[in-house]
């Protein structure tokens, strides 16, 4: 067995331990990265094998092959230098030729597992029986038509010998003359007569591989013939399915003239029967050639081409599919599909799926980063809480993480298969708030949907419904609000009778709800039923200590979202972020590192001290700036920090202190206007 190290545990080192484990000749000693948070590292322990950052460490450890998968020609020329003479050396090229071909293996299996399926499902579903035995004449295949005929279970066919199920079988015979056998008449042991053809299986080589029997009931056979004596009726049947259908088909015969077509074909082509019938099958061709003819010629079916019919180019999809009678061609048969119409389908599917995705909750526990005595406080309580049905108050700044921690709540819960709603109370006029969160009746209002709609609290019932910025909800949406917490009830806009819910309520907010109560903006009822259950989420300044770990998971996530390929971020950087009070908190965070990376060299891999932006203007200033208030140290940014505050202070006094007119305003959204205040300290 050979010993193998590799160097690199990237996507190709990864792809390349999955194959060299499956491989009984190899045996893996150990697996080497710089980055300790690279994937194939992670791979690599959950199988017990060495992890390490040194390569160095290993070369002397009898080792025959180095497998060297960080694309480095550095480390390379270093691993062909310092290795024994015994030892193999693969650059990271072949490597990654290596990872390549495993992909398109993979991809090839998944192909070849679909059309054995596909062939499986349309087997089963032939009203025919089927049966295949292999060259010992042991079973391999039954379809259900065959169990059902022949009175047996799937489990009781496989693997036995033929002989062994049916007595009087002539499959084996089959196996030694290797003569088919067509339309033979057999009794059945259970009674059954049936009409059955056999026939052996033998590939290009003239090798014997096994045989198959197809059968049926000769009572249904009977059956069948008598119904279908008449084959005007049966042409006549097959005329009205096809005009009924939705799809559109176009037939030709062997030498590729018209047929027919049905009223489908003429309602996306803009032809008539009378235009194509005796017409080569390529008249209503704009642009393309004709698939019909290329059928007829290559006996072979055509899927998903591309082409434009029609007097108005009409840009279709086809499917051509030849049509043998007694193996001669007679013809084919098409089918075409509106582009149009499939791009609209796609379309309406994507809004789907977006839909489903913005009723889940993304997030769990295991994505909140954080090992202070802080955060961990706080992810208890969560823990704790989201076992209960009570109510959850998230307090914290803006940018802690509150709405992470309310899908992780959800999802820790026995509601978390059933829906999350999310909804900022801040971002929804209060105009429309009340009719968004409990709905309202057909008619309630100048215009209201027919038959009315479902409001956010019945889309969220028997699921969760996170109720963020709920400090900025006006005096009468509270009174509202306090109903519904108490109740366990909504009433819609317009109607009169209540609507019992069972839903688990999740708020959050940044404001100082005691200090509103004192100020008669927050009702004081509400506050305690909002509450019972306060989770109170730390600022990013609270737990400095777990700056370097969010660094680092920032760096993983923006080297995904930007293609980048930054490892780590040096001492003297973390420092200076240590410094730093962070009013934005971990939304700012993320805004320093990702405007770190973006600036970085594609070759650059560590972020240093001066890749970092300067950071945001954390003192007061109490006047507007003017040019001569600024000196020519100062940086552009700076000069530029101290007059935005200065103009958001003075546009927030202006509007008495209310956010969503400040915001209004200035043209920002109120989250950003959120940011602003914090970023300066202007709460």
């Amino acid at each position: 067995m050979k010993r193998v190290l590799i160097v690199g545990a990237g996507k190709g080192g990864s792809v390349l331990l999955n194959i060299l484990r499956a491989t009984k000749r190899m045996h893996i000693v150990a697996i080497v990265d710089k980055d300790i948070h690279a994937e194939g590292l992670s791979l690599a322990r959950k199988f017990n094998i060495s992890c390490d950052n040194d390569w160095k460490q290993w070369v002397d450890k009898d080792i025959d092959i180095i497998i060297e998968a960080t694309g480095d020609d550095k480390v390379l020329d270093e691993i062909i230098e310092t290795r024994s003479r015994k030892t193999v050396v693969i650059p990271g090229t072949v490597a990654y030729i290596i990872a390549e071909l495993f992909n398109e293996k993979e991809e090839l299996l998944k192909e070849i597992r679909l059309q054995m399926d596909n062939q499986n499902l349309i087997l089963n579903n032939i009203r025919d029986g089927m049966i295949v035995v292999n060259h010992t004449g042991k079973v391999d295949f039954v379809n259900r038509s065959a169990q059902e005929i022949v009175g047996l279970h799937k489990d009781e066919f496989e693997g036995k010998q033929i002989r062994e199920l049916i007595q009087n079988s002539r499959l084996p015979i089959i196996l030694r003359n290797k003569r088919k056998e067509v339309n033979q008449k057999l009794v059945l042991e259970n009674g059954k007569q049936i009409i059955t053809t056999r026939i052996p299986i033998i590939n290009a080589d003239g090798n014997l591989q096994g045989a198959f029997a197809i059968f049926k009931d000769i009572t249904e056979v009977v059956n069948l013939a008598e119904e279908n004596t008449d084959l005007k009726e049966i042409k006549t049947m097959l005329e009205a399915i096809i005009q009924s259908s939705d799809e559109a088909i176009s037939v030709v015969d062997e030498n590729g003239l018209g047929l027919m077509i049905n009223p489908a074909y003429t309602k996306i082509t803009g032809l008539k029967e009378s235009d194509i019938v005796g017409a080569p099958a390529s008249v209503d061709i704009s642009e393309g050639e004709s698939m019909h003819m290329k059928v007829l010629q290559t006996r072979r079916a055509v899927r998903g081409v591309r082409m434009k019919v029609g007097p108005t180019n009409k840009d279709v999809y086809v499917n051509v599919a030849p049509i043998i009678v007694d193996g001669k061609i007679k013809g084919s048969v098409g089918v075409l599909h509106d582009v149009t119409e499939v791009r609209s389908l796609t379309s309406e599917l994507k809004r789907a799926r977006q839909i489903i995705r913005s009723l889940e909750a993304k997030y769990t526990f295991d994505d909140i980063i954080g090992g202070s005595s802080e955060m961990r406080l706080a992810l208890e309580q969560a823990k704790v809480g989201a076992k209960t049905p009570a109510t959850v108050l998230l307090r914290g700044k803006s940018g802690t993480g509150k709405e992470l921690f309310a899908h992780a709540i959800h999802n820790e819960s026995d509601r978390k298969h059933n829906k999350f709603i999310r909804v900022n109370c801040a971002a929804i006029a209060e105009s429309i708030l009340e009719s968004e969160l409990f709905g309202y009746e057909e008619g309630a209002f100048s215009g209201a949907k027919h038959g009315g709609k479902k409001g956010l609290f019945e889309e969220a019932n028997f699921g969760s419904i996170f109720l963020d910025e709920i400090g900025e909800l006006s005096l009468n949406m509270q009174a509202k609000l306090l109903r519904v917490l108490q109740e366990n009830e909504i009433v819609r806009v317009g109607g009169t009778d209540p609507i019992t819910l069972d839903v688990r309520v999740i708020t959050a907010t940044n404001v100082n709800l005691e200090k509103a109560i004192m100020n008669k903006t927050f009702r004081e009822d509400l506050y305690y039923r909002l509450n019972r259950l306060p989770i109170f989420i730390p600022s990013l300044q609270e737990r400095v200590s777990d700056l370097s770990e969010l660094v680092h998971h920032i760096i993983v996530k923006t080297n995904q979202d930007y293609g980048k390929n930054v490892k780590s971020i040096s001492n003297e950087a973390l420092t200076e972020l240590k410094k730093y009070n962070w009013p934005g908190n971990i939304r700012e965070l993320e805004n320093v590192i990702g405007r770190a990376m973006i600036y970085m060299d594609i070759n650059e891999e560590v972020i240093q001290l001066e890749h970092l932006p300067e950071l945001g203007v954390t003192t007061k200033v109490s006047n507007q700036p003017t040019v001569n208030d600024l000196t020519e140290a100062q940086s552009l940014q700076l000069a530029v920090e101290r007059y935005e505050r200065s103009y958001i202070a003075k546009i927030f006094e202006k509007n008495n202190f209310n956010k969503t007119k400040t915001a209004k305003e200035l043209k920002i959204s109120i989250r950003s206007l959120y940011y602003k205040l914090e970023k300066h300290q202007l709460e």
